[in-house]
């Protein structure tokens, strides 16, 4: 077995293969705070639960968007499960021909997500990832990386509005009924999610028409993907696991 581990702003997912088999997922808020010992309890203690035996784990693959946690995570792989885990970065065979004017600037969930669509899906396609930050990856019929669009995620915009107009509340993340909201958290529900909904459809279609692709596939993940899908109609499919194929992927490339 494999455990997969990808490390963003709001949450890490961790995931166990067996071969190309998902056995188990899982979600850690991500907590610059926390140690190497409390990450080893919370692993020992979802594996134990989960009927996973940490001598079963054979390898580690592991990506990151957050530099001080990379150490952290390493550190409870090597002293807790005893390996040594790959890191995506440089020097790691993807399969991807970056177009990107620095590669190294591309994040590594965006690779990974681009990795696991392009062997799923095939070119040309857009990778629309709902996290922390919403990234919109661009990848042509030969399987190019052409690069992509960064937006504030929507857990920033609702907070944001929130935080600096003082009479609105903090409010759930729910569809509304209706787009005119008779009350300010239905009105601010419809906001953000017929906006985001709304952003999602006219950034999709400006990349179809530099790309002059009018009929690519267009693949959500994240963990608001369902929420903004639902209503935004260029998505064409979603995919709340690809970063957790794209890390297996690789990790097969590199073995």
């Amino acid at each position: 077995m494999i455990l997969v581990i990808d490390i963003g702003n709001t949450n890490i997912v961790l995931g166990i293969y067996r071969n190309r088999e998902l056995l188990h997922h899982f979600r850690l808020s991500t907590s610059r705070q926390s140690t190497v010992d409390e990450y080893g309890v919370l692993i020992h203690n979802l594996f134990t639960m989960s009927g996973i035996r940490i001598h079963d784990i054979e390898n580690v693959i592991m990506s990151s968007v957050v530099p001080p946690m990379v150490h952290v995570v390493e550190d409870m792989c090597i002293k807790y499960i005893g390996k040594q885990p790959m890191i995506v970065g440089p020097g790691i065979k993807t399969g991807l021909n970056l177009k990107y004017e620095n590669p190294r600037e591309v994040g590594a969930d965006r690779i990974v997500n681009a990795v696991a669509a392009v062997e799923i899906y095939h070119g040309p396609l857009v990778v629309v990832d709902f996290g922390t930050a919403t990234t919109f990856d661009c990848i042509d019929s030969k399987c190019n990386y052409l690069g992509g669009a960064i937006v504030p995620g929507i857990g920033i915009a609702t907070e944001a509005l929130y935080k600096r107009a003082s009479k609105l509340p903090r409010i759930e993340l729910e569809k509304p009924k209706k787009v005119i909201g008779r009350n300010t958290v239905h009105a601010m529900q419809a906001g953000i999610i017929f906006g985001y909904a709304g952003q999602v459809d006219g950034i999709v279609g400006r990349i179809k028409e530099e790309m002059q692709a009018p009929s690519l596939k267009v693949v959500a993940t994240g963990g608001l993907a369902d929420l903004i899908a639902s209503e935004a109609k260029s998505i064409d499919e979603v995919n709340p696991l690809l970063t957790l194929e794209g890390l297996r992927i690789i990790y097969e490339r590199n073995c």
